[in-house]
């Protein structure tokens, strides 16, 4: 990670998206090391993509660890979301994913719809300090697993005295000390967006079907009942006073109980539909295009 010119910038590329780090004052080696640790864990941790990781020794064999820091954290926010959408979002996911061509190789050849294991809290269990799999299963975190690294790091900026902080991680957006303008990007054009969204010490998280999308109209959204995408929205976007919810949220809202999770965690959002029309709840700020 190198930092680009330029008083209180920093790009980097990391878990294969753009960061973008933006403080009033220039981050010091010490404070980028740290926010290097802190993605390096999390992605040993958790990426579905990397051998080397704990969940991919998980997939492999299956069994009992030592559950990493954020497991409590994530899995309980998880449990949270299958139980608002029926089932729909499920940590063990990742196996149907990597079917459909969305694997560690990327490689993009579809194998078929195959759902996750529908109980699946009676193969996961996470307390006591461990994470237990019965089975061996491809844990995947990605509903609400960037928007809880966003958090980290925006910490760790905000422990080395980076000031007013805005961290970026491919459209999902952590604002502290400062208010920041963000435009909700249109699904079917990116030059072009919805709207626009006025975030002040909170999270923006957004999701959508046209980003990581291959074949015939295959997407990384799944619903993890059927292993088959979403059709019905295009794109959501959340608000929270973190980015693990706003992630969670932005999620759940490509099905029918998202509305009623963000109701529920206070969540302010706006989704497009595949024919083009918006939704929004009674609490969004957005100014909408439309």
């Amino acid at each position: 990670m190198s930092a680009s010119p330029g008083s209180g910038l920093w790009r980097f590329e990391a878990i294969g998206t753009t960061w973008r780090i933006d403080t009033a004052q220039p981050l010091d080696a010490r404070t980028r090391a740290g926010v290097g640790a802190v993605i390096d864990r999390f992605d040993r941790d958790w990426s579905r993509f990397r051998s080397d990781s704990l969940v991919s020794a998980l997939a492999q064999d299956g069994g009992v660890v030592p559950a990493p820091p954020d497991a409590a954290v994530l899995l309980d926010a998880y449990a949270a979301v299958s139980d608002a959408t029926g089932g729909a979002v499920n940590p063990l996911v990742g196996d149907a994913l990597a079917r459909r061509g969305y694997d560690a190789g990327y490689s993009f050849v579809d194998g078929g719809a195959a759902p996750a294991p529908a109980a699946w809290r009676d193969e996961v269990r996470w307390d006591d300090g461990l994470l237990a799999v019965r089975h061996p299963h491809t844990i995947d975190v990605g509903a609400l697993g960037k928007g809880r690294l966003v958090d980290l790091v925006l910490a760790e900026v905000r422990a080395g005295g980076g000031g007013g902080a805005v961290v970026d991680a491919g459209g999902d957006v952590a604002v502290s000390g400062t208010t920041q303008r963000i435009a909700l990007e249109h699904p079917y054009d990116s030059a072009r967006a919805i709207g626009v969204w006025a975030v002040t010490d909170a999270a923006l998280c957004a999701s959508a079907t046209n980003r990581r999308a291959w074949g015939d109209g295959l997407h990384h959204v799944l619903d993890a009942r059927t292993g088959e995408p979403v059709r019905r929205y295009a794109a959501t976007w959340a608000v929270a006073p973190d980015a693990m919810m706003a992630d969670a949220v932005a999620t759940a809202l490509f099905f029918e109980g998202g509305p009623r999770l963000a109701a529920q965690w206070h969540v302010a959002w706006v989704r497009m539909r595949t024919d083009g029309a918006v939704e929004w709840s009674p609490t969004s700020e957005a100014e909408l295009f439309t």
